[in-house]
């Protein structure tokens, strides 16, 4: 058995990235959060949940990607996929102020934290850090997840067009210049967190705004439901 089959992902996406990054720089990152993690740090989310953003949206149905700072860092919110959390778990705050423009937008209520039923429909949930350390924001931010994020954007870039790009909070702007805004959308806003969303988050109909680009380009619309 190759090092490469321990990495828990779904082996289209490592294929298709192969192309654009060392598939064994991934595997260093996660050895050093399993290292992290025998050396008692509580490091979240779960081993099997790392790649949960790459593993519940497939490639070839990805029509949309939205970028978060890194995963919740308090026990039992983080999933692995951005800004969502375990459907028994209360909604965390980010998340709230997400749903409560999702209603004023859309006209949708959400209650249910797990964002899953997105990334099913091809919405790409990645964090700029696929790890943090409990009650540590940004404390993974220099074990090596940006290749990864790198090689993500070139193969989207190379091989894909007409991707929604959601770009919330200054960490995920920075990713701007890794795409192609003339063969897609980019939509960028303040970060949806209690400190920051009143700065441009709030009232940016991002939703509607996604959903009109897909249609335009005779792509199914997100059902933005949970």
């Amino acid at each position: 058995m190759s090092d490469l089959d321990k990495l828990a992902i779904n082996k289209n996406w490592l294929n298709s990235l192969s192309k654009y990054l060392d598939p064994y720089s991934i595997l260093s990152s996660v050895e050093k959060v399993e290292a992290l993690r025998r050396s008692g740090k509580n490091i979240f989310p779960p081993n099997h949940l790392l790649f949960n953003a790459y593993n519940k949206c497939s490639l070839s149905n990805i029509k949309i990607v939205i970028f978060g700072q890194d995963p919740y860092p308090k026990k039992g919110q983080a999933n692995g996929l951005s800004f969502s959390s375990n459907e028994d778990h209360k909604i965390p705050k980010s998340l709230r102020n997400i749903f409560n423009e999702i209603s004023s937008d859309i006209g949708i209520e959400n209650h249910n934290p797990d964002l899953t039923s997105w990334a099913n429909q091809g919405v790409l949930l990645l964090n700029t850090c696929l790890s943090v350390e409990e009650g540590i924001p940004l404390s993974h931010k220099s074990i090596g997840w940006s290749v990864i994020i790198d090689g993500t954007l070139k193969l989207l870039a190379a091989e894909k067009k007409n991707i929604v790009f959601i770009l919330w909070g200054k960490n995920s702007q920075k990713l701007q210049t890794k795409i192609n805004d003339k063969e897609n959308l980019i939509l960028k806003s303040s970060h949806p967190s209690p400190l920051s969303f009143y700065r441009g988050f709030d009232g940016c109909k991002h939703f509607s705004k996604a959903n009109s680009y897909l249609k335009k380009n005779n792509l199914a619309e997100i059902d933005w439901s949970t």
